[in-house]
């Protein structure tokens, strides 16, 4: 009974601690609790059952000394084990907007960057609490070990043997209890799904059941969906994936540019123009309007690590695994730094302020062709300083500014910004919002370098590709609302003929097969790529991964896609059933690729 208390003041304690952008009334709460019970009763059977095994023990070798500390002990790291998962999962939802699950283990082989999104208060509140919350846990578990004790002096030999088999037939009801029941469908996350609003379904979830569950579908590194039969699905994938670049309409004055790829952190359109805002990112807006601007693209996915490799490699983004994560894999990805260094002759150079280390950021990128890597260990240790994930913004654009103008031509030059992230640390205070004023700081710095670029004798042969690596939760831009994925892509330079607005709904993963084809290179290798400007793209549609679900639009449609509650949570236009098996058949053609690995 305390076990199930315990979880449900820890969902009370979720919903309050996590409400902002989330409205919810009282009588939602009280669905919360309800509806989740069956999972928090699961839960707590998984804990009763070792007490259970050694209560049984204990009823005939009366050591009551040595049951106490054993009890203890079992108790003591529930509540650690308890308080750590309420904590990190009341934590760890405003940023990644799903529930507690094994994934957040990735990020935790580089603990200083894990910890560079939050300031040293943040972690001393939480702290402090998973202290607290782990002291009261504790003492109510001990006060009912010590009355059992007690209790346990005074049993006859009767009792004893009645007691005993009370509990030998309560292990399989406990077994049953646990399973969920007797029918072929066991215990999951989704049977406490109730609400459209997901962060009711998300706040009835019990985060430890969450926690453990998730590392079935982690356990191998790679889900591997089958939605249809195999013919099926490549149909489907052969007429939405064409490799081929025929009659393009072209955008460059040369086919052998230099190239600097920007990935802007964060910068999803909810901060732009697409999002009706003129004031937080002005210079990227008018950026627009001088160059290519592709007003319809969608990033492919939720993080850093994953939008990377989907702007470089073209390759799709999953819901529970991290390409780059897997070494195995992610060496064997093409990328446009390779194609160029191996068709071209192109020289390479990556920059990154941060641990380049991170989420094998290196391996990666090395494997894709980047020759020369500047990042956080290359700078003095006053401009490591700078942010908390490491050299902010405004010091690494000085150093895009050197690379670009002292390098070997033709060059690629990749660059991922980092101060548009949590904690929101920029050294300018331009808005009282310390999100909407973190991408000011992005916009302000990256105005500053295009205009100085403008002035080299580089930016006449040169083509810049800004893109956002993801978007972000803000407000009431969520993971349903169709805003949040939306992103810019905008190529600007010395090398664009004219100002142009490319409409066509397209991915992040489509940058490989769209630019090499302006430069006339082969780009099959790239087979989840496609050449938006060809006129083989005659199926323009989007498709997002995120924890457990994806989003999916067309020029009319979207659909955002719980996988754990099976349902719909957003569908808006005429195409919704078509756009679902699409979705599902990219996901099933790339998890079988990922696996061949």
């Amino acid at each position: 009974m305390l076990t199930v208390l315990v979880f449900l003041a820890a969902k009370i304690a979720f919903m309050f601690f996590c409400r902002e952008g989330h409205d919810f009334g009282m009588g939602d709460v009280w669905d919360v609790i309800t509806h989740g019970l069956s999972l928090d009763l699961s839960t707590a059977l998984y804990v009763v059952s070792v007490p259970l095994l050694l209560t049984i023990v204990n009823v005939w070798w009366q050591n009551e000394r040595v049951f106490r500390w054993i009890m203890l002990a079992f108790f003591g790291f529930i509540a650690l084990t308890f308080s750590l998962a309420f904590v990190s999962d009341t934590s760890l939802y405003p940023f990644w907007g799903f529930k507690l699950d094994a994934s957040c283990l990735q990020y935790l082989e580089t603990p200083t960057e894990a910890m560079a999104s939050v300031t040293t208060g943040y972690l001393v509140v939480r702290f402090v609490a998973f202290i607290v919350i782990t002291a009261l846990i504790f003492l109510g578990y001990r006060a009912i070990v010590r009355s059992r004790c007690v209790e346990q002096q005074r049993l006859s030999v009767l009792k004893r043997i009645a007691e005993t088999v009370c509990y030998v037939v309560a292990i399989p009801l406990i077994v049953i209890g646990i399973r969920g029941g007797l029918s072929e469908s066991t215990t999951n996350i989704g049977q406490v799904y109730f609400s459209q609003n997901q962060f009711l379904n998300h706040a009835a979830v019990n985060p430890v059941f969450s926690f453990l569950a998730s590392f079935e579908k982690t356990a191998t590194n790679n889900t591997i969906y089958h939605f249809m039969d195999e013919t099926e699905c490549r149909q489907i994938i052969d007429s939405l994936y064409n490799t081929e670049s025929t009659d393009i309409d072209t955008l460059l004055t040369t086919q052998k540019p230099n190239i600097i790829i920007i990935l802007l952190e964060g910068c999803g359109g909810e901060f732009t123009e697409i999002g009706g805002r003129n004031d937080i990112t002005p210079n990227l807006n008018a950026l627009a309007r001088e160059g290519v601007y592709f007003t319809n693209c969608y990033g492919n996915t939720w993080r850093t690590d994953r939008g990377t490799v989907c702007a470089w490699s073209g390759y799709p983004s999953f819901p529970t695994m991290s390409v780059m994560k897997m070494p195995a894999k992610s060496r064997t990805l093409p990328n446009i730094a390779k194609t160029l260094v191996e068709t071209h002759g192109y020289n390479t150079y990556y920059l990154y302020g941060g641990d380049i280390n991170f989420t094998n950021m290196r391996s990666y990128l090395v494997g894709g062709g980047f020759e020369t890597l500047k990042w956080k260990q290359d700078y003095t240790a006053e401009e490591q300083e700078t942010s908390q994930w490491g050299v902010c913004d405004g010091i690494t654009f000085e150093s895009l500014y050197d690379m670009a103008t002292t390098a070997q031509e033709p060059f690629v030059i990749g660059y991922s910004t980092l101060s548009s992230h949590q904690p929101w640390d920029v050294p300018i205070q331009h808005f009282d919002d310390e999100v909407l004023n973190a991408f000011y700081y992005l916009d302000d710095c990256l105005g500053r370098f295009v205009e100085r670029f403008r002035q080299s004798d580089r930016w006449q042969n040169t083509l810049l590709v800004l893109l956002p690596d993801h978007g972000i939760p803000y407000n009431e831009i969520i993971e349903s609302h169709p805003l949040l994925n939306h992103i810019p892509m905008i190529w600007i330079g010395g090398v664009v003929k004219e100002p142009r607005r490319i409409s066509q709904v397209c991915n992040q993963t489509d940058l490989p097969a769209t630019l090499l084809g302006q430069l006339g290179i082969n780009h099959d290798e790239y087979t989840f790529s496609r050449d938006v400007l060809s006129s083989t793209y005659t199926q323009p549609f989007a498709i997002n991964t995120f924890d457990d679900g994806y989003s999916v639009y067309d020029s009319i449609t979207f659909v955002n896609y719980d996988f754990i509650g099976n349902m719909v949570v957003t569908g808006q236009g005429a195409n919704q059933e078509e756009l679902m098996k699409r979705a599902r058949a990219v996901l099933q053609v790339a998890s079988e690729d990922l696996d061949k690995r």
